[in-house]
């Protein structure tokens, strides 16, 4: 794909409609620096500075999508706490519709918080509960975001595993997408990779892939890591799977048994946080704008070199994506 093709592409992902369903998380930051050990216990005392607050996990994947011009739907579940409430103020801000994010009362809102003194993170606190959601909320997620598929042009399930994604609320959604001709993606956790039955691209890292797997892939020829990646589609019964391979770009394991590498940008690395959210967020809008699977990779690929040039949790544009591509 050319830069003259990519930028066909990219000048149709205005107006697209996404809806994304997933683990809606916070992601804290307090910053400061570190100059005396505690009195009280052998750690360290971080005297601190500033704080961030940003939107995280299926939130992250709003975020990136509405940095590509993309509309967007959210479909979720926040606490009944301050944390929640932030949240869904931080995604209307962004232009995000959350009329399918319901309130639940037996969990925290999903947050994390780092605390990180100079450029080392000295430790990391997680508030959440993974269990799987009361079927009454699962429910009203379910029938909230199958009315609004019927004006959505794709659907992207954002799982990290905190609970809201069972494998009945994903066959509901895709027959529900299926009904409405939209596109379908998924970036699941290994556990719940054969959940995705169907859905036209799964994106896994190659970690992820090696434990969907069982197989060990850092290390093996490519054609080992070809044939183990052409048995995991298989098995878990995508259209289309995408693994990420950080430094060797990507490959696509198509539908027809073939398969395709994608080189990756040569850029200058950063921070690699967030980068599967850019490309699950480029891919899927590509795939809306009508690009075949390969292109579409491509997008994605290019959006998540766009991203880990810069630090910490970031959005790519669709000018940023474009320059990566060669001239004609």
């Amino acid at each position: 794909m050319n830069r003259k093709q990519a930028e066909s592409t990219l000048e149709r992902f205005s107006g697209k409609r996404v809806l994304v369903v997933g683990d809606l998380m916070v992601d804290e930051y307090v910053w400061g620096h570190v100059s005396r050990v505690s009195p009280e216990a052998p750690v360290l005392v971080v005297d601190a500075e500033s704080h961030t607050f940003v939107p995280g996990g299926a939130a992250n994947v709003v975020h990136n999508l509405r940095a590509l011009g993309a509309e967007t739907v959210v479909a979720g579940v926040v606490g009944n706490d301050t944390v929640g409430e932030r949240l869904l103020d931080e995604l209307r801000l962004l232009g995000a519709d959350t009329s399918a994010v319901v309130t639940a009362d037996d969990r925290p809102t999903t947050q994390k918080t780092r605390i990180v003194a100079g450029a080392q993170q000295v430790v990391r606190v997680d508030r959440e509960r993974r269990s799987p959601l009361p079927l009454e909320v699962a429910t009203r997620l379910e029938a909230r975001a199958s009315e609004l598929l019927t004006v959505c042009d794709a659907l992207l399930f954002s799982d990290y595993d905190k609970g809201v994604l069972c494998q009945n609320t994903v066959q509901v959604l895709m027959q529900a997408a299926r009904r409405s001709g939209a596109v379908t993606t998924a970036n699941p956790k290994p556990a719940s990779a054969a959940f995705y039955v169907d859905v036209d691209v799964a994106q896994l890292n190659k970690t992820e892939a090696e434990q969907a797997s069982g197989a060990h892939l850092l290390r093996v020829p490519e054609d080992t890591f070809h044939a183990v990646g052409a048995r995991l589609r298989e098995t878990i019964g995508v259209r289309n799977l995408l693994i990420t391979r950080s430094a060797q770009g990507l490959t696509v394991f198509q539908s027809d048994g073939g398969f395709v590498d994608i080189a990756p940008h040569r850029v200058e690395v950063y921070d690699g946080t967030g980068a599967g959210d850019s490309t699950i967020a480029g891919l899927t809008l590509a795939l809306a704008a009508g690009a075949s699977v390969e292109d579409a990779a491509a997008i994605g690929n290019a959006a998540g070199g766009a991203v880990v040039r810069k630090v910490g949790v970031a959005t790519a544009t669709c000018a940023e994506i474009a320059a990566l591509f060669e001239a004609a």
